[in-house]
């Protein structure tokens, strides 16, 4: 006796297949795209926080050294060295670890270590009168907030040294004297309690930000050598999944496992495939690569908005469209300079066919209103860009940079 699968729902079984696949698939994509510091470089980062934390550390035991005499109990400063080792090197070990963030708790046990490291060697200086010239341990604790940068949210390391910062600020006024020849030393250990980890945190959230904007251009720039009309990337995994489920769903027909006639429900979902696979075929021939580099990137569908009533984006040649995408990521990926600052595309009509030595042609227009910038604030390299698309003039009216460059592409009449 064989065993024959139910019949009943095998084209519903085939869908849930689908979808699993494609939120499977969809997983990879984000895990692939994202950040991960040791696949992207922030470990490397987080590598060298480290080693910048050592030599100050090894710079703060020599000066402990030098000043062991001075101590009026060298042990107990002694004793806040040895409580930071333990937490640098408990840290060290964590963070080349862990994966994702570091959890709430350690990072509590983290803070937890360098504030017993703070107290314990301002109890050793204290009757010095002198934090600035005399904290070794303690200075290096505030430094020590630069290993857990790369794993930890910005604002928790902004929070850990400005809190650190006003400590020690707070300490020096009760315990120094307000004399003018303490003023610098008290500064210089300030600053590198609070500055290392400022700049550890600017440095990893340009880095963050650097492999973003990379990695959503990488993505658009595939658009240069589509089709004039096609489906977008997103699409593209819904119609691999629905294209499965209908070679499946043959195959079990051919195959006997399905019954002919279909039951009502495997009827029903079949027709919701069909329809779902006109829908896409439909919308592949309206939308042009444009449009999707435009909605598919998470930085230029935020700032750009596109009117391309008649689709001509899809006549351009891939060198043309490079240089339109050049030209615009140019524009708003500099968030420095592009704050604020709006694209708008407008595409067509069609003005003028033109014979030319490769044939006849057509001419595009094509206008880019760019709020918010001045023309001297432009890249050079934009203009290059924009040069690749044909000739072009710009003016400026009211801090709105206007550019209208005339495209000539192959007539589609001719193709």
């Amino acid at each position: 006796m064989t065993y024959s699968p139910p019949e009943e729902n095998t084209l519903g079984v085939i869908l849930g297949r689908g979808k699993r696949r494609e939120a499977d698939a969809t997983r990879r994509v984000i895990r692939a795209a994202t950040p991960v510091r040791s696949s992207l470089g922030i470990g490397f980062i987080g590598i060298g926080a480290t080693v910048i934390c050592g030599l100050r550390a090894l710079y703060g035991i020599v000066w402990l050294i030098a000043l062991w005499d001075t101590y009026p109990n060298p042990f107990i400063a002694l004793a806040a060295w040895v409580v930071l080792i333990v937490v640098l090197t408990a840290m060290v070990l964590v963070s080349r670890s862990i994966v994702g963030e570091l959890p709430h708790w350690m990072f509590a046990m983290f803070l937890a270590g360098l504030a017993a490291t703070i107290a314990i060697d301002f109890a050793a200086i204290w009757p010095l009168g002198d934090i600035g010239r005399h904290a070794t341990a303690a200075a290096t604790a505030g430094m020590a907030l630069v290993i857990v940068v790369t794993i930890r949210r910005s604002a928790d390391i902004l929070i850990a040294a400005g809190a650190m910062g006003l400590v020690f600020a707070t300490a020096m006024v009760l315990n120094t004297e307000p004399d003018p020849q303490n003023y610098a030393p008290q500064v210089t250990t300030l600053a590198f309690v609070v500055l290392p980890a400022f700049i550890g945190v600017v440095l990893v959230r340009g880095f963050r930000r650097l492999v973003q904007v990379e990695l959503d251009r990488v993505l658009v720039q595939s658009t240069v050598s589509a089709p004039r009309f096609a489906v977008g990337m997103m699409a593209s995994e819904e119609l691999a999944r629905l294209d499965l489920a209908a070679e499946e769903l043959l195959d079990s027909v051919s195959t006997g496992r399905t019954k002919l006639p279909l039951d009502p429900r495997t009827a029903s979902v079949a027709a919701s495939l069909a329809t779902e696979l006109r829908l896409h075929l439909i919308e592949g021939r309206r939308e042009t690569w444009l449009y999707h580099a435009i909605t598919e990137s998470d930085l230029l569908g935020k700032v750009v908005t596109l009117t391309d009533k008649g689709s001509l984006a899809g006549l351009l040649d891939p060198q043309q469209r490079d240089g339109l995408l050049s030209a615009v990521w140019l524009l708003i990926s500099d968030t420095a300079k592009s704050a604020g600052r709006t694209v708008q595309i407008s595409v067509g009509p069609v003005t003028q066919s033109v014979e030319t030595g490769y044939g006849r042609k057509i001419t595009i227009p094509f206008t880019l209103t760019i709020s918010g910038v001045a023309r001297n604030r432009v890249d050079p390299a934009t203009w290059e860009a924009l040069r690749k698309m044909g000739q072009y003039s710009d003016s400026t009216q009211n801090s709105t940079l206007r550019v209208d460059i005339a495209c000539l592409v192959d007539n589609p009449a001719d193709q």
